[in-house]
């Protein structure tokens, strides 16, 4: 299913592209300028199962997008510019913003040497158990289990069920049955039970996953000494806030900003919603984050920044750089707003 959605999105922006339609679309749907939305910076892996591949882009592709930019103009900023801009109603110039979630090793060791060659900032958010090492990355986790395993066992909707892995499509449909299936438990402590359980079933190091990709605290130390480096916070566990007691909800939004402040003796004052979307992040969660004191917060819905957008400034959307849409051509499709207003359904802002 996942993959016949890919290729109606690619479908999609090859139309536009090749339609010319997004250049009619830009005065409409382009605003003021653009939050792109990146994880992993990483050269591509030769495994033939990569299921989490959408999370992931190459330096090359960072450098192209970043060409593109710099060669139409416009501006690329810092989380902090962005927010002075939208306070200011300084719309003068288009502008760009790179941020990068959950504080990966790799945005450091690959994304950072193409950010310099630009002179170009990029904003990690960072969710502090991540930092610490002790952090749960399940969708890693289940990755390296069905990649393994010619066969899986969960107990789905209380239903002992056996899955078949033995071959690569195999493997794809299961990573999305049991993805879909862990994100729809009531909470992060039933994730962790059945990711953990998998995880002993098959052999697979769970807590060493996190300590694999991500930067520790000495790490990140070093890695937001660079003036191009804005560290926000990205809560605690990296949990779906939604799901969450208020108080519990508060405590990881406002807790993972002093772990961070306290850890790397500088201010936190941006903040990412782990999953992002409508059902990880809404009106409370936007209210938590203000009252939190952070000056921004980003979600994973689709679509530009407006002048509007000054008055929603912690339900901010973004640009997704997925992985699985790495084609130049699609560059000037993303820059105008015109692919994320099909996928918002054409509203210019999305914080209800």
């Amino acid at each position: 299913m996942k993959q016949f959605r890919n290729n109606v999105i690619r479908a999609g922006l090859e139309a536009l592209y090749f339609t010319g339609a997004h250049h009619l679309m830009r005065p409409l749907f382009a605003g003021v300028g653009a939050i792109f939305m990146l994880h992993h910076v990483r050269p591509r892996g030769d495994a033939d199962f990569q299921p989490n591949y959408h999370l992931e882009v190459t330096p090359e592709f960072l450098r192209r997008m970043l060409w593109h930019l710099r060669s139409h103009g416009i501006d690329i900023v810092t989380m902090d510019e962005v927010h002075q801009r939208l306070t200011d109603r300084n719309f003068s110039r288009r502008f760009a913003c790179f941020t990068l979630d959950d504080g990966y090793r790799d945005n450091r060791d690959f994304a950072l040497p193409v950010m310099r060659e630009f002179d170009a900032p990029l904003n990690v958010y960072v969710a502090s158990d991540f930092a610490e090492g002790t952090g749960r990355l399940w969708w890693a986790a289940l990755e390296r289990v069905i990649a393994g395993a010619s066969s899986i066992e969960a107990a789905i909707g209380d239903v002992a069920t056996r899955i078949d892995t033995s071959t690569i499509a195999a493997k794809q449909e299961a990573f999305e049955r049991m993805h879909d299936w862990l994100r729809s438990l009531p909470g992060e402590p039933d994730v962790a039970r059945e990711i953990s359980a998998l995880c002993l079933r098959h052999g697979v190091d769970e807590a060493a996953i996190c300590r694999e990709l991500c930067m520790s605290w000495d790490e990140l130390r070093a890695f937001a000494a660079d003036p191009l480096v804005t560290i926000g916070a990205h809560t605690i566990t990296h949990c779906n806030l939604a799901r969450q007691t208020e108080e519990t909800a508060a405590h990881e939004i406002a807790a993972s900003r002093a772990r961070i402040e306290s850890a790397l003796q500088r201010p936190v004052l941006h903040f990412a919603y782990p999953y992002g979307d409508r059902i990880a992040a809404g009106p409370r969660e936007f209210a938590l984050a203000r009252a939190s004191g952070f000056k921004t917060a980003v979600t994973t819905r689709p679509g530009m920044i407006f002048p509007e957008s000054a008055d929603h400034l912690t339900a901010l959307q973004r640009v997704s750089l997925n992985g699985n849409f790495q084609d130049a051509r699609f560059l000037p499709v993303l820059t105008s707003g015109a692919a994320t207003a099909f996928g918002n359904g054409f509203r210019r802002i999305d914080a209800a």
